[in-house]
C-alpha cells in the first residue's frame, strides 16, 4: 500500500496549472462556477483524489470494499498514515491533519456533500450530475459551488450509500430509494433512467424534529388551530393532512401525533420510515422493494392488513399513494378511530377525490357512490398544509367533511390562512376562523365531552 501511495503520488505535484480550473458539462457548458482558485487548493484535491483511488484500489484488491464501518476506518487511518510517513505528500500540516477525515468521508459517507449535510439550514440537496448541485435553504433554491471529479465519482457515492441499506443500484435497476442513518430519505437514479448522467436527491429532516412549539414560532399555524387539532387527536378523530411535495406533511403529522396518550399502541407504516414519536409504545413498520431475484417485496398494503393484526390503538400511514387506501379507510371505519395519514393534493377536495382514485387501484368492483361514502364516513377532518412562494411553510385551511349530497363530498371551511399582502419578499398574513362550528364538536358535546366552542368564534379587527 506504501508503494501504491508513493507510485500514484510522485509526479502528481509537479507543473499544476495556475489558472482557474473549471469543468465543462456535457454540451460544453462551463459549470456555474469554478471549482479550484488556488494552487494550494488544486495540489491538496489532487493528492486527495490520488490517495482515494489508490485507496480504493487497494480495497478491492483486498476484498474489503463491503467490510464494516470500524474496520474500513481502520484501513483508512493505516493508509494515510503511511503516505504522510513516506514524505511524498506535498501538502501542509492543517491539510495532513484534514486528509484523514476527508479519505474517511469519501469511502464511508456522502463524499463532497459532507458539508451540506452539516449544515442544519439545507432541507433538500439535490445533485443534477456531477457538476450542478442545489441546495434548498429556509423554503428557496440556490446553486452551490460543491463538485463531484465525474460521473463514475458520483456513482460510487450512490452505489455506497445504497449498499449501507442492503439496496443496490446499476444499469440494470438505475432507481433506488433509501434513507441514511440519520433519516434522510435519499432517491438515486442512474443512466438510462436519466439521460444525462446520475442524480442524487436528499430529502433531510434535521438533528431534531420539529416540535408544535417550534412550528407556532415559524408561524405554520395558530394557537387556536393547533388546540383544536389537539382536540381531535385527544377525541379519536381521524385525520387527513394534505399537500404537495415539500410542504410540509410528515413533518406537520409527527406535531399532531404529540397529542396522542401515552398509554396507547402506536403503529407507524412508511415508505422510508423517518417519523419520531414522542410515544415510547411504537412499532415502526416500513416497506420494502422487490430484490435482484424479484421477490421479497412488502408492500404498504401488506403492512396495513398486518397492522390490523397487531391490536393497534392508533394506525398511522406515513402517506397514502395506492391500494393501501382501501384498507385505511376499513380500518378507521371498523373501530381504529383516531388514525391519521398524509396525502399529496392542491387542496382539500382534492385529497379525497385522488384518495376515490387509489381505492379503486385495489382491484375490487366497488361503485364510485359507496367509495365515496366510506370516505366520509372515515375522515373527520381534512388539514391542507401548503409551501409559499417565499418559501414558508403554512396550514392553508382546516376542512370538516360533513356527508354527501348528489355524490358530492360537503366540505365546510374551519380555519383558513388569509393573505393580506407582502413585505418585502415574505408574505403577510393570519390566520383566521370561519365563524362556522364543526359537527365534530356538537358531536361530542352530545356524548358529555367538552368542546372548544370559542376557537371558531370570528375576532373582530
Amino acid at each position: 500500500m506504501k508503494d501504491d501511495a508513493r507510485r500514484l503520488l510522485g509526479s502528481q505535484s509537479a507543473n499544476l496549472p495556475l489558472e482557474r480550473i473549471r469543468v465543462r458539462e456535457k454540451f460544453g457548458q462551463e459549470s456555474p462556477a469554478p471549482l479550484i482558485e488556488e494552487r494550494g487548493a488544486v495540489n491538496y484535491l489532487n493528492v486527495k483524489s490520488n490517495l482515494h483511488q489508490s485507496l480504493l484500489d487497494d480495497l478491492d484488491r483486498r476484498n474489503l470494499i463491503g467490510a464494516g464501518e470500524d474496520q474500513l476506518a481502520e484501513l483508512v487511518q493505516d493508509f494515510v498514515d503511511q503516505a504522510i510517513d513516506s514524505g511524498d505528500l506535498p501538502l501542509n500540516d492543517a491539510e495532513r491533519e484534514r486528509l484523514t477525515a476527508d479519505l474517511l468521508e469519501e469511502t464511508l459517507g456522502v463524499g463532497p456533500l459532507a458539508a451540506l449535510m452539516a449544515d442544519p439550514a439545507i432541507t433538500d440537496i439535490l445533485v443534477n450530475g456531477p457538476f450542478q448541485i442545489y441546495v434548498e435553504r429556509f423554503g428557496l433554491l440556490e446553486l452551490t459551488s460543491v463538485r463531484f471529479r465525474d460521473d463514475d465519482h458520483l456513482i460510487r457515492i450512490i452505489q455506497r450509500i445504497a449498499s449501507r441499506v442492503g439496496r443496490r443500484i446499476d444499469e440494470g435497476s438505475p432507481m433506488v430509494d433509501a434513507r441514511l442513518p440519520d433519516g434522510s430519505r435519499v432517491n438515486a437514479t442512474l443512466p438510462p433512467a436519466t439521460i444525462d448522467g446520475p442524480t442524487l436527491s436528499i430529502r433531510r429532516f434535521g438533528r431534531r424534529r420539529l416540535r408544535c412549539q417550534d412550528l407556532l414560532q415559524l408561524g405554520a399555524f395558530s394557537d387556536d388551530m393547533y388546540s383544536f387539532l389537539q382536540w381531535l387527536v385527544l377525541n379519536r378523530r381521524n385525520i387527513l393532512v394534505s399537500g404537495g411535495t415539500g410542504s410540509g406533511k410528515s413533518t406537520l403529522l409527527g406535531a399532531v401525533a404529540e397529542a396522542i396518550p401515552r398509554r396507547e399502541r402506536v403503529i407507524t407504516i412508511e415508505d422510508a420510515a423517518e417519523l419520531v414519536l414522542d410515544q415510547t409504545h411504537v412499532v415502526r413498520m416500513e416497506t420494502r422493494p422487490v430484490n435482484i431475484e424479484g421477490r421479497g417485496r412488502i408492500s404498504a398494503r401488506d403492512l396495513v392488513i398486518n397492522a390490523l393484526r397487531m391490536r393497534p390503538d392508533r394506525i398511522i400511514v406515513g402517506e397514502v399513494r395506492g391500494a393501501e387506501a382501501l384498507d385505511m379507510l376499513q380500518a378507521m371505519n371498523t373501530g381504529h378511530d383516531g388514525s391519521l395519514t398524509t396525502i399529496h393534493s392542491n387542496s382539500p377536495r382534492d385529497a379525497l377525490s385522488r384518495l376515490e382514485t387509489m381505492v379503486l387501484t385495489a382491484g375490487i368492483e366497488l361503485p364510485s357512490r359507496a367509495i365515496r361514502e366510506q370516505i366520509a364516513s372515515a375522515i373527520q377532518v381534512v388539514v391542507h398544509v401548503r409551501r409559499y412562494e417565499d418559501g414558508t411553510r403554512r396550514i392553508e385551511s382546516i376542512a370538516e367533511i360533513v356527508g354527501m349530497e348528489g355524490g358530492v363530498f360537503q366540505l365546510q371551511e374551519i380555519f383558513q390562512f388569509q393573505r393580506t399582502g407582502r413585505d418585502g419578499k415574505r408574505i403577510i398574513g393570519s390566520f383566521e376562523p370561519t365563524g362556522i362550528i364543526p359537527r365534530v364538536v356538537d358531536q361530542m358535546r352530545r356524548l358529555g365531552l367538552e368542546a372548544p366552542i370559542d376557537l371558531f368564534q370570528r375576532r373582530t379587527p
